[in-house]
């Protein structure tokens, strides 16, 4: 590979340590450095493993590919370079990797949905990698390990930031397996400098959980976390519900910051009816690394719209627009895209509550009220959404932190459009 890598002397730890584990858990702090290390520690197993199939998994196919195929540009593929290839067989796609041992076929696949388990039956498997293995289905994980009872050199490897402390992947698979967990935090990361982690440092010193989570690398209660009663089994869905009434979309825009936009569709399903949330556009420009046009921008979700079209076979009434940003509007517009400005709540007084505190209690019932639900697909799914469920929170005064809310901020626009037509 032509990319010139620093380690850090934990990362070099990780990468050579023995494998006299079965199972190796890396998990701390976002862009900690443990991804990176993970990336190495598997094409070292993989170089002197006896085992020909391999399996990569993470919240889906997509997520599989760029968090560890790819890597930003650390991952096997770029490992590897010169020795694989992307290839597909009757399993899927896979990184077909020539090594001194033969030749070693990488699966990639999602693992979040209920049926996920149905990718990997059959499958005989040396190892898995569990990208973010806190956001994956308990079936599909379970299974993983079974896949791999016949394998000679067996191993298992995963990293997840700090879920909370009774999360069920704690107790049921890292207490269970002959596990060697790791901590990290950016301390841990030597690309991270100085400066960039007292800006961090400065945004989540607001919240205690943010700061406990996200600086530290603790395991703490999401007692802040606006949108906690969110249940990944009870308000994920994997077909639409109910007969549709309406499909509508709501945007919100940046360039450094992420831009989100999401197809909504109001079904009547049991005599009530739902705000089904079937698909999700988003970009982060600070995430990626890659600044986007606000014109780039209207041409993608100008395709994300007509996808979601052809899928639903609906035609949309409305298109909301945060009113702040003016520049995403015009150029909606000159796409073809008429918009109107979304319901922000900035005029909204209800008893104590005002403004955003009344959109933000608005989403809160409807998710209360099963009326808030999640369609899965395989397009545009809602892996940036549940990101971003898990760290928005409130401050040590209780105020909501203006941060990791972009696509929170539009699902509350197209929730006041939803309450105010179909529920109130």
């Amino acid at each position: 590979m032509k990319k010139v890598i620093s380690f850090s002397p934990k990362q070099l730890e990780c990468i050579y340590r023995p494998y006299d584990y079965t199972f190796d858990v890396l998990e701390g702090t976002p862009r900690s450095g443990k991804t990176t290390a993970a990336h190495f520690r598997y094409a070292d197993y993989l170089i002197g493993s006896r085992d020909q199939n391999h399996l990569v998994s993470a919240y889906n196919q997509e997520q599989a590919f760029r968090l560890f195929i790819d890597g930003d540009g650390t991952g096997l593929m770029h490992i590897f370079d010169g020795y694989c290839d992307v290839k597909h067989d009757e399993h899927g796609d896979h990184l077909l990797i020539h090594t001194p041992l033969g030749k070693k076929k990488v699966y990639y696949k999602g693992g979040a949905k209920v049926n996920s388990v149905g990718a990997i039956t059959g499958m005989s498997l040396g190892s898995v990698m569990f990208c973010e293995i806190n956001l994956l289905h308990m079936d599909f994980i379970q299974e993983c390990f079974r896949r791999t009872f016949a394998a000679q050199d067996r191993y298992f490897l995963a990293d997840l930031n700090p879920p909370s402390p009774n999360h069920p992947v704690i107790k049921d698979v890292f207490g269970i397996q002959n596990t060697r967990w790791t901590h990290w935090t950016m301390k841990d990361n030597p690309i991270i400098t100085e400066e960039r982690k007292l800006e961090i440092y400065n945004t989540l010193k607001n919240s205690k959980y943010l700061l406990e989570r996200d600086w530290h690398g603790n395991r703490v209660l999401p007692a802040g976390v606006i949108y906690s009663m969110l249940d990944m089994n009870k308000h994920v869905k994997q077909t639409l519900l109910g007969n549709p009434y309406e499909m509508y979309f709501s945007a919100d825009g940046g360039q450094s910051d992420a831009t989100s936009c999401s197809c909504n569709i109001v079904t009547n399903y049991e005599k009530k009816f739902r705000l089904n949330r079937v698909a999700n556009y988003y970009h982060s420009g600070k995430d990626t690394g890659q600044t986007k046009a606000m014109s780039v921008y209207a041409r993608e979700i100008k395709i994300f719209v007509q996808w979601c079209r052809d899928k639903y076979e609906m035609n949309f009434s409305e298109f909301f627009v945060d009113p702040a940003c003016k520049s995403l509007r015009e150029e909606l517009h000159l796409v073809g895209i008429q918009t109107r400005p979304a319901d922000n709540n900035g005029h909204d007084i209800k008893g104590s509550l005002k403004g955003i505190e009344v959109g933000i209690e608005r989403l809160q019932n409807s998710i209360d009220s099963e009326q808030f639900l999640l369609v899965d697909n395989d397009k545009y799914s809602h892996y940036d959404f549940i990101q971003e469920v898990g760290m928005y929170c409130r401050d040590d005064n209780g105020k909501p932190v203006d941060a990791y809310n972009h696509s929170l901020d539009e699902a509350r626009y197209a929730n006041n459009y939803f309450y105010r037509r179909y529920v109130l």
